[in-house]
Formats: structure tokens, C-alpha cells, sequence
């Protein structure tokens, strides 16, 4: 959906920003998945305390009819809250919580597969299997048109914008920037940010951390971007392929487990890419939001990516559907990375089927 930016007056707005608040008053925003497994939705309630854990949050609820999770003669929908973050926009005492969805009998709604994702990881603990996530995206004006790109037409082909400096390069240095200190402060464990390989496109990586946490953290660090691409006049655009032609956005994964980290680790990470060759299509099925759809027209041998009917793997190839980096490949152990993933999937997906896959051998 488009709208016509709204211009504000953001310096009459700031005179508003250092009202006091009374000193108990602690502002929360709730945070969860809506209907569509890719946008975010948001709403804030106040405290009289400060809250330290999980626990101290109440579960709330939300109008699940106009998120497309409920009917809405029955539209009552649950949040519980999952995971507390310090609130970068208001910072102080104030909170981000990362939530998952119920529906009116408690069972949970058609996109949080966080609960499953929960059992999984608890359930494979033993196995001490890490993450970290790659998110790829692009900027656009709130028409879905490229940030930098000329009008009506395009740049030079891919390449001189990866890893660049230059006006003539590198687009929204200062949102990004902002961003990335953003994370950091919320308690996002951010591993770093850099220019993608097109005008408007970015990176940034979370992790590796064990089991969940690194799926809540692209949530929340994709919510966080959300919000200061809004504060930017910007959208940050997840599509798999936005321009046709022209590379698309992924969400690479990289996985590990404890026997994949020790000596002969490489033995182990080659056994599990075997293993996932053979679910080649349950994998493609459950790395969008659409179910393989979105993420076909990414996954066409072109731009450097593999083809979605094949499945690939090796050494420092980016182009392949699993990468063992070069330096894992020289240790023997380490980790892998699956190149697949688009770059709306959901994150506790790509964990619960890679647990699955490689751990669980279904």
C-alpha cells in the first residue's frame, strides 16, 4: 500500500520531546508479527515500574481483526511478551517488547512460529546449535521506488556500490549509521553494517548467538529500522526481488553446532549439507513468507544466485545455495552459510526447518 508522505514540522515537534513525565511513568511499546509473517505491528501502554524481566509484563491483547489474524465478531488477539529491549526512540526507562501472537483459545495464530521454534531450539540444546543472520534490503521512497536511482531510469550496473564511500555511491549513510547505534543500545546483538551491492541497498548482521536469540534480535532490529526509515521519510523494502534484473534481497543464514565448531567440525557441516540437499524443496517452502512464492523470482541463476530448482554447495562461492567459507574450509571446522533464505523469511522458520534438517534428520 502507497500513501503521499505527510511533511511534519519536526522542529515544532521537538519542542514536545523534553516534557517531563511523572517519574513512576515507564512507556512500553509491544511489538509482534502481524497476519501477513513479514510487517510489524506496534502499541504502547504505560507502567507505574520499572520492568526488569519478562514476567513483570502483563499479558495484552489487540484487535486481531485489522491485523488479518482473527475475525472480527471474534477479534481479540493475545500478545505475550517474549523479550525486553531498551526503547532507543525514548529512551530513559522505557521499553521495546518483542511479543508472539494467541489466538482466543490460546493457541497460537497462523504466523507465530516462534513457540514451535522455542521447543525446537530447547529441545536441541544440547547440541549448543548457534545462528546469525544476514538481512539484506533495500530503501525506497514511499511509492517503492529506489532511493538514488536516477528518475525514470537506473544506475550503472551492480558492483561500484558494494562497500563504498562517495555521493555518487552510497545512499542514507546517516540512517544507517543511526541504526546501527540504535541497535546497539537496545541491546541488539548487531555484528555489523555495510553497502549492498546496488544503490539503496544495505546489510546488516545479527548474531551468532545460541538457539532463539538471534531470531528475536532480526525482529527487533528490523523493527528499529522500520521506525527510522519512517522518522527518514523512507521505507525499508524486504521484497526478494524489488527490480526485476537487478540483484534482490536475501536473508542469509549461518549455522553451527557443537560438533561442527571442533576439530573435523568440516566432516559434520558436510553431513548436514547432504542432509539438506535432500529437503532442498521443504527448505525453499519455508524460506519466505510466501511459502517459496516471492522467493522464486530471486532465486534465478542470475545476480550472482543460485536456481531455485538446484541445490548447490561450496567452497567461497556466493553463488551457490550453501557457502562454506574459505577460512572453515582451511580450519576444518566452523560454520556454514545457507544463501537461500529471502529476505522476508521468518527467522524462527529458518532455525525450526535447519534444526530439523541437520540436527533432527527428518
Amino acid at each position: 500500500m502507497n500513501t503521499t508522505p505527510i511533511l511534519l514540522n519536526k522542529a515544532a515537534m521537538r519542542k514536545y520531546e523534553d516534557l517531563e513525565i511523572p517519574c513512576e511513568a515507564v512507556l512500553a511499546s509491544y511489538v509482534w508479527i502481524d497476519g501477513t509473517g513479514i510487517n510489524l505491528r506496534a502499541k504502547d501502554r504505560t507502567f507505574d515500574f520499572v520492568p526488569k524481566i519478562v514476567k513483570d509484563l502483563p499479558i495484552w491483547y489487540f484487535d486481531g481483526g485489522n491485523t488479518d489474524q482473527a475475525k472480527d465478531e471474534n477479534s481479540d488477539t493475545y500478545i505475550f511478551p517474549q523479550v525486553i529491549y531498551h526503547d532507543p526512540f525514548r529512551r530513559g526507562s522505557n521499553i521495546l517488547v518483542l511479543t508472539d501472537t494467541y489466538s482466543f483459545n490460546y493457541q497460537p495464530t497462523g504466523t507465530n512460529f516462534r513457540k514451535a521454534c522455542l521447543i525446537l531450539c530447547e529441545k536441541g540444546e544440547v547440541e549448543e546449535p548457534w545462528f546469525g543472520f544476514n538481512q539484506e534490503f533495500f530503501l525506497t521512497s514511499t511509492d517503492g521506488r529506489p532511493l538514488g536511482w536516477p528518475p525514470g531510469g537506473f544506475p550503472a550496473p551492480p558492483g561500484p556500490y558494494y562497500c563504498a564511500i562517495g555521493a555518487n555511491k552510497i545512499v542514507a549513510r546517516e540512517l544507517m549509521e543511526a541504526f546501527y547505534r540504535c541497535c546497539l543500545y537496545a541491546g541488539v546483538q548487531i555484528n555489523g553494517v555495510y553497502p549492498g551491492s546496488t544503490p539503496s541497498q544495505w546489510n546488516f548482521q545479527v548474531g551468532p548467538s545460541p538457539g532463539i536469540k538471534s531470531a528475536d534480535d532480526l525482529w527487533m532490529a528490523r523493527y528499529i529500522l522500520a521506525r527510522l526509515a519512517e522518522e527518514y521519510g523512507t521505507v525499508a523494502n524486504f521484497e526478494p526481488q524489488p527490480i526485476t534484473d537487478w540483484p534482490g534481497n536475501g536473508t542469509f543464514v549461518y549455522f553451527s553446532s557443537k560438533d561442527m565448531r571442533e576439530d573435523d567440525g568440516i566432516l559434520v557441516i558436510e553431513r548436514a549439507i547432504d542432509k539438506m540437499a535432500r529437503r532442498h524443496g521443504a527448505h525453499i517452502n519455508e524460506y519466505d513468507a510466501n511459502n517459496g512464492g516471492d522467493n522464486v523470482r530471486r532465486l534465478n541463476g542470475k545476480n550472482g544466485m543460485p536456481h531455485v530448482r538446484d541445490f548447490t554447495a561450496g567452497v567461497a562461492n556466493r553463488s551457490c545455495s550453501v557457502r562454506i567459507p574459505r577460512h572453515v574450509s582451511e580450519d576444518k571446522k566452523g560454520y556454514f552459510e545457507d544463501r537461500r533464505p529471502a529476505a522476508n523469511a521468518d527467522p524462527y522458520r529458518i532455525i525450526t526447518i535447519l534444526l530439523k534438517t541437520c540436527i533432527f534428520d527428518e
